[in-house]
């Protein structure tokens, strides 16, 4: 039994991380990308974090979304706002098709060392509207990937996505994660990067607002 989790560095991915490796998996594989993205930071935070977890490898996925363009996260000519956690449209933090490339990488993982599960850490809660954080999107894109696998369309082994957050809160992701002992000084969540989180872009705005309502301090300010 394996299991390949997607690890950004940031706090969902973590616990996601630890999740997994709670479930007693022979092998826990972290998957992460470079895929051009405006600063490093969260992707040093998630060696780091693989690292601690004890994974039983670390694969860093280099792409360059950023030829594209389209968000701020991945286009410097673009700036990246500041948050607003009661928002209704989709900020320009979204990165066209990210978590489907990134899925489909990960199934590639998987199917390459015959791994079923795939463990993603979104949420369709506390989130910022990003369309590929849904469970509509999540069942399609398990779908896919049991058609387009051979694992999943000839050797009856299909290939599950896990978003075991897709419905939870950050607030009760956080309090899963102190329970399974996820280092949260060691992730990151800001947008900006920098030595320090601004504190106000979204994805700022929505950790602050996870740790007070479940009630702890953030180790990582």
């Amino acid at each position: 039994m394996k299991a390949v989790v997607l690890l950004s560095g940031g706090l969902d991915s973590a616990v996601a991380l630890y999740l997994a490796k709670s479930k007693g998996f022979d092998e826990v594989h972290a998957i992460s990308f470079d895929y051009g993205q405006r600063h490093e930071t969260e992707l040093n935070h998630a060696k780091a974090i693989a690292e601690k977890a004890g994974v039983a490898a670390h694969k860093i996925v280099t792409l360059n979304l950023g030829d594209f363009g389209g968000s701020s996260l991945t286009d410097k000519n673009i700036e990246v706002e500041d948050g607003d956690v009661n928002r209704t449209d989709i900020p320009v933090t979204y990165v066209p098709a990210r978590n489907m490339v990134f899925l489909s990488i990960a199934a590639s993982y998987a199917e390459s060392i015959e791994a079923q599960d795939i463990f993603i850490g979104v949420s369709q809660v506390d989130y910022s509207g990003y369309v590929d954080c849904r469970q509509e999107f999540i069942d399609a894109m398990e779908a896919a990937i049991n058609k387009g696998t051979v694992m999943g369309a000839e050797s009856g082994k299909p290939i599950k996505i896990n978003a075991p957050f897709v419905n939870k809160t950050k607030a009760e992701e956080i309090q899963l994660g102190m329970e399974l002992g996820v280092d949260f000084g060691l992730t990151w969540s800001c947008y900006r990067g920098g030595e320090k989180p601004c504190g106000t872009c979204d994805s700022c705005l929505l950790r602050a607002k996870a740790f007070a309502e479940a009630g702890f301090e953030d180790p990582a300010l």
